[in-house]
């Protein structure tokens, strides 16, 4: 990388990647309600506001209030985390007990290691989240990754849910980067770039082929999975395809996700936050900003708009 980053452009792009996954987020959840149509927003015929984000967004405010400089400070995220968190926001129920014990005391390695009998969360909660936190760290793909698994272990011990976390964190470096570089990566490059500081597995074999297919939307989420399994392995490969393919049309990836339907809001999330990390808040629509439902008056991003 050839440039510094200081605190306050640190903390822009994390706020402009916030924007753009909870918007991906808000937008996305309507499509799980009946009579919204994938249709209607490609012909612009938008839900009805406000758009009502889920976990994904909640969870990526505990996170951005959590930045400062140095490594992130896991203790400070469990416990924010476990008090902001509302179950009603479409967490899972693995995740609503993990936060529960983590409330009532459990250090959150116990937790975490405990979750799904002794197998860990291999699921997508903790890429979804993780976009604002690879924004950050721009400068440095390599520290994105060794932080993005920091991140991740906080709730998730399984190694597919941690190389999930870690994966979308370096993408929204490569992002960032790419923006204050005045560079626009070629088809592909951001799925190898992350790859490459992506731990060995599932996910990672997922993004190689992903870097490979010049296909369609629905071709892209038969072959990668849209998040039907709730798993990083089932989402994070395509969500990650669709900000490298869409990376300068914030609109267009956000409709990518809900075309190829899956588990939406969550696909959008990760797509929106990394594509936002490059193109900034400017790139997000103004009116759909206006339509979802503002962010939490604890959230470090709830006037950063």
């Amino acid at each position: 990388m050839s440039f510094t980053l200081f605190p306050d452009t640190r903390r822009t792009l994390a706020l402009e990647s916030l924007a753009g996954l909870s918007v991906g987020d808000a937008l996305g959840a309507q499509y799980f309600v009946p009579g919204n149509r994938p249709s209607d927003l490609l012909e612009a015929r938008l839900p009805e506001p406000p758009w009502e984000w889920t976990d994904d967004t909640e969870q990526a405010c505990c996170l951005v209030a959590t930045l400062a400089e140095g490594d992130f400070d896991r203790d400070a995220f469990a416990t924010l985390l476990a008090a902001r968190f509302e179950p009603y926001r479409g967490y899972g129920p693995g995740a609503v007990t993990m936060l529960r014990e983590i409330r009532d005391g459990l250090p959150w390695p116990i937790a975490a290691a405990a979750a799904f009998n002794g197998q860990g969360s291999c699921g997508n909660g903790a890429a979804m989240r993780a976009a604002p936190l690879g924004a950050w760290h721009a400068d440095s793909l390599v520290h994105a990754a060794v932080q993005g698994v920091r991140a991740a272990e906080v709730t998730h011990a399984h190694p597919e849910g941690i190389a999930g976390g870690a994966a979308v964190t370096v993408a929204a470096a490569v992002a960032a980067a790419a923006r204050l570089n005045g560079h626009r990566p070629e088809p592909g490059q951001l799925l190898r770039a992350t790859a490459g500081h992506t731990p060995a597995g599932v996910v990672h074999d997922g993004l190689i082929e992903a870097a490979g297919l010049t296909t369609t939307v629905v071709e892209a989420a038969h072959r990668l999975g849209s998040g039907g399994q709730a798993t990083a392995q089932d989402t994070v490969p395509f969500a990650l395809w669709v900000a490298d393919r869409f990376l300068d049309d914030y609109p267009a990836a956000v409709a990518a996700c809900v075309v190829a339907g899956g588990d939406v809001d969550t696909t959008a999330a990760i797509a929106g936050g990394v594509v936002a990390a490059y193109t900034g808040v400017e790139g997000i629509p103004a009116a759909w900003l206006s339509a979802r439902e503002p962010l939490p008056a604890w959230s470090a991003g709830a006037d950063g708009e």
